[in-house]
């Protein structure tokens, strides 16, 4: 644990106190975020069809439709049943491309391409941002390609799934005449990466959004966040295979992981100890996927100790934070006056460009833990202390957790990952 690193014992980032509000507000979320079958939520849509619950992404009128993302990321907080995992791991595996798409815009869905959100009244996968509509989907401001993190969630999704339920023989289940674990396989192979690095890697030609919390930002080159993703996806099968048997498929991708952490290292890190969101468009030094490449064991060592220290200093400068929520990019790392990232569809400190977010806090807390664990804990106690003044359960006029915000402007009420997130870091540190 980072605190006995730094303190010499074993300590809490967040206390009791705080721990067991944050459960409750999580379990308070998730419920307000669930779609049971029948349920209409907007008036856009029909009810829900798909014949079991749906989580979405949050409470109220925000997202009425299922993300495979959010929900995915929020899976291991313990607040979702075996009968809610199953029915969500099938729906999105029999929404899986089987084949190439084109779509009239000229983008294309290669097959294994996983739904970056699923209608809940007809049950059609959505494959790109910015739509509803199964037919007009495909614009190209959203990437020639679906974005590359929902293949790795839905591996995500069918490992705690067999894991927390040792339900190992739905691998071997068919969906559509195709085995599921067949089905994570041609996920993880569907985003298009570097023959030697094995890094995900694209150009203006075949972009694709590395991580749904910024597919407003242009990125190109090889992609630090989604091959963090597929390093995690990589164990995760490796897990999966060993659980079936299979040693040799087990190895490789215990193989492919060890060569991905070697290669993130190698390509990513830049002078001050951060990890660059890119080689190529909008390659700034990238907050979340610095923080999460701590939290997955990637830096370690002096590694490690430096990029902490560097987010720290960040922290107390006033650079990386607002009201205990966290940038995607430190403000003195911004591209321009204009813009955070190099390029971004969204203007300059709001929504992906340079709000805030809770999704990432704990990452970021238990980062700067190696290094300085009192200002792990106030940046942790700041953000419990929003919680609490804007929490949603006091009435329609307020709405925390949200999705950002900034010192002018909310966006998205009772928003599920800025709390779920949290809490399942939080609760282990």
């Amino acid at each position: 644990m980072p605190c006995a690193l730094v303190q010499g014992q074993q300590k809490s980032i967040l206390d009791a106190h705080d721990l067991s509000f944050l459960g409750q507000m999580v379990k308070d979320v998730m419920e307000a975020s669930r779609i049971y079958p029948g349920q209409k939520i907007s008036k856009d849509f029909g009810p829900n069809r798909t014949e079991g619950v749906l989580i979405r992404p949050g409470g109220r009128t925000s997202y009425p439709a299922f993300w495979i993302r959010d929900y995915a990321m929020s899976i291991e907080t313990g607040f979702v049943s075996e009968k809610e995992q199953k029915h969500m791991l099938e729906l999105t595996a029999s929404t899986q491309s089987d084949s190439l798409i084109q779509t009239k815009w000229g983008t294309k869905i290669p097959k294994g391409s996983i739904a970056d959100h699923i209608r809940i009244d007809d049950g059609k996968p959505i494959y790109f941002p910015g739509t509803y509509s199964f037919e007009n989907q495909g614009e190209k401001k959203w990437g020639m390609q679906p974005p590359f993190c929902d293949p790795f969630f839905f591996i995500q999704m069918a490992y705690f799934y067999v894991k927390s339920f040792s339900q190992t023989k739905q691998l071997t289940k068919e969906i559509k005449g195709v085995k599921l674990i067949d089905r994570l396989e041609m996920a993880y192979q569907m985003p298009p990466s570097n023959a030697r690095s094995h890094l995900i890697e694209v150009d203006d030609s075949n972009r694709g959004v590395d991580f749904g919390f910024r597919d407003a930002i242009y990125i190109t080159g090889k992609l630090c966040y989604a091959s963090l993703l597929k390093y995690q996806a990589a164990k995760q099968m490796a897990y999966l295979y060993g659980r079936m048997g299979d040693k040799s498929k087990a190895l490789r991708y215990q193989q492919e992981a060890n060569l991905l952490s070697i290669s993130i290292k190698r390509t990513f890190i830049d002078t001050r100890g951060m990890l660059r969101a890119s080689t190529g468009m909008s390659g700034q030094a990238d907050v979340w996927a610095t923080s999460q490449a701590i939290h997955l064991g990637i830096l370690k060592g002096q590694s490690r100790l430096k990029a902490a220290q560097y987010l720290r200093d960040a922290y107390l400068k006033g650079e990386l934070s607002q009201k205990g929520n966290i940038r995607h990019v430190l403000k003195s790392d911004d591209f321009s006056a204009t813009s955070a990232w190099e390029k971004s569809v969204v203007p300059i400190n709001t929504y992906q460009n340079g709000a805030y977010w809770g999704t990432p806090v704990a990452w970021v807390c238990q980062a700067i833990a190696y290094v300085d664990f009192k200002s792990a804990q106030k940046l942790a106690k700041e953000y419990m202390q929003e919680l609490r003044q804007g929490d949603f359960r006091k009435g329609d006029s307020f709405g925390s957790p949200w999705e950002c915000f900034n010192d002018k402007l909310t966006q998205n009420p009772v928003y599920l990952t800025s709390v779920a997130v949290p809490f399942i870091i939080f609760k282990k540190n």
